[in-house]
This record gives C-alpha cells, structure tokens and sequence, in this order.
C-alpha cells in the first residue's frame, strides 16, 4: 500500500521536472525544449491552399463602370493590334477579298509601277476646280474623256498581266475578280493602300 502511495506522489510536478533535469532541459516557465522547433510567429499554410490562392481566376471588376471602361480598353487594343497587321498585311488580318497568294502577288504588281490611275484622285479634284472656269468648261468633258479611257485601258493590261503571273506562279488557284480587285488598288493613292506596299515603285516582281 505504501509503495503504491509512494509511485503517485512521484507522478506530479516533482516528477517532471525530474525527467525535465534528466533530458537535461531547463525548466524554468516559457523555456521551450531543445527539441522543438521555434515557431515562425504564423502558421505555416498547407500546399493546397497556397496553390488554390496562386491559381485564382481573374476576377472582373465589381463595378458595372469599371468592367465598362476595362471592356472598352481592351477591345480598342485588339482593334489596333488587327489593324496594324493588316497594314503590315498578315493574312490572318486581311478580309476575306484580300487574303491568299494572288491577291498578295496583285497587290505586289499594282504597287511595283506607277500609273495614271494612281493620281484619279488628284485628277477629279482639279476638274472640279476647272468647272468653275466658264472659259475651260468644255475642255473638262474631253478631259474627262481621256481619263476615263486611259484608266479603262490600264486596268485591262494590268488584269491580264496579274492573272498571267497567277496562273504561272499559283496553277490551279482561283483568278476570278482579280482584274477588278487589280484596277481597284491602282486607283487609290499608295501612302494610303492597304495593306500598305510591300515593293517598291519600278521594283522587279
């Protein structure tokens, strides 16, 4: 009875610091044990809830204007970056009319040779100044006249030349429209042709 008295008065306090003294540890309050790792002053987080918080989805802005003008911006940028390869002439940026390998070797005999149809602008805009001088409004019809024939002529040369070359160079490929697409672009002014020439004036296609 005594010996089983004696073994649970040594299980309390006295008996721990024993063994604490035994570890050789330090027993004074707040010590921590040798053995265990000082505390980081955080909770370490656990792999899945780091790697939930890195692969968050975007989130849309809460605000119906923000979400608005962030739409807005970026749609505009998506303009530009199009627009800019489609002067660069990219096809993947082209419409439908100027995509694939003739319309771009058209393009390239149009913007290889200076024409009169190139300057039709120009033409039209000093006509109408001519029709305010009474003296000069009848040499404007013959004028006129020979500008029509003269850029009648061009287009059908150049068609011939364009579906020529394709049928060389693409056999096989689709020619129809191209005299017409061909005498379109000659018409318009070259800084401002898009895509944007790709060879320069009297170079060799």
């Amino acid at each position: 009875m005594f010996k089983r008295r004696s073994a649970q008065l040594t299980d309390g306090p006295e008996a721990d610091a024993a063994d604490q003294a035994d570890n050789g540890e330090d027993a004074a309050p707040g010590a921590v044990p040798r053995n265990v790792t000082a505390a980081k002053g955080r909770p370490t987080p656990k792999r899945s809830e780091a790697e939930k918080r890195r692969r968050q989805p975007y989130s849309a802005p809460a605000d119906r204007k923000a979400a608005l003008a962030q739409s807005r911006t970026q749609g505009r940028a998506d303009r530009t970056k199009r627009y800019e390869a489609m002067r660069r002439g990219e096809d993947w940026a082209l419409p439908a009319k100027d995509r694939g390998p003739v319309r771009a070797l058209a393009r390239d005999v149009v913007d290889s040779r200076r024409r009169v149809s190139e300057f039709y602008m120009y033409i039209v805009g000093a006509l109408v100044v001519l029709l305010f001088v009474p003296t000069l409004r009848t040499i404007v019809d013959y004028v006129v006249l020979a500008v029509i024939v003269v850029m009648l002529t061009e287009a059908m040369l150049l068609g011939r030349q364009v579906r020529k070359l394709a049928a060389q160079r693409f056999p096989g490929e689709r020619t129809k429209g191209l005299t017409v697409y061909s005498a379109l672009r000659a018409m318009q002014i070259r800084a401002l042709r898009t895509p944007k020439p790709r060879v320069k004036a009297g170079a060799q296609v």
